[in-house]
């Protein structure tokens, strides 16, 4: 019988192996070479904005276009060592999808402390 847990602990797991960012370590990340990809679903992101330069991909489509075998990868996904920063609404969406990076072999995958939302709050460039 396999172990249940709630989704306060898978995240809290998943965290373990995660080397999470604040906003302001994305932005360096980002200038440094560092791909940024916004899973924020469409009324999100008309709402509230986007990051600029983020790659834009719905969750649901994140492993096809990022893995660099895949024949629907996203030009931007060039090899598994590539430094990825999952952006959601709030930091816990993202968490889950970069351990699914991950294991697809993206090794450097990680995801933003507090999502967009704390990239906004701490004043960091958005654009309409």
């Amino acid at each position: 019988m396999s172990e249940q847990i709630g989704i306060d602990e898978l995240l809290e797991r998943v965290r373990e192996n995660l080397d999470r960012v604040e906003p302001k370590e994305a932005f360096d990340a980002a200038a440094g070479g560092a791909l940024l990809v916004d899973i924020r679903y469409a009324a999100l992101r008309e709402r509230d904005g986007l990051i600029p330069g983020a790659l834009v991909v719905e969750r649901n489509e994140l492993e096809w276009r990022l893995d660099p075998q895949g024949s629907h990868r996203a030009p931007e996904a060039v090899s598994h060592d590539l430094r990825v920063v999952i952006i959601c609404n709030e930091g816990y969406a993202s968490s889950l999808a970069a351990v699914s990076l991950r294991q697809l072999g993206l090794h450097r995958a990680t995801d933003l402390i507090g999502g967009f939302q704390a990239w906004k709050a701490a004043g960091l460039p958005v654009e309409p």
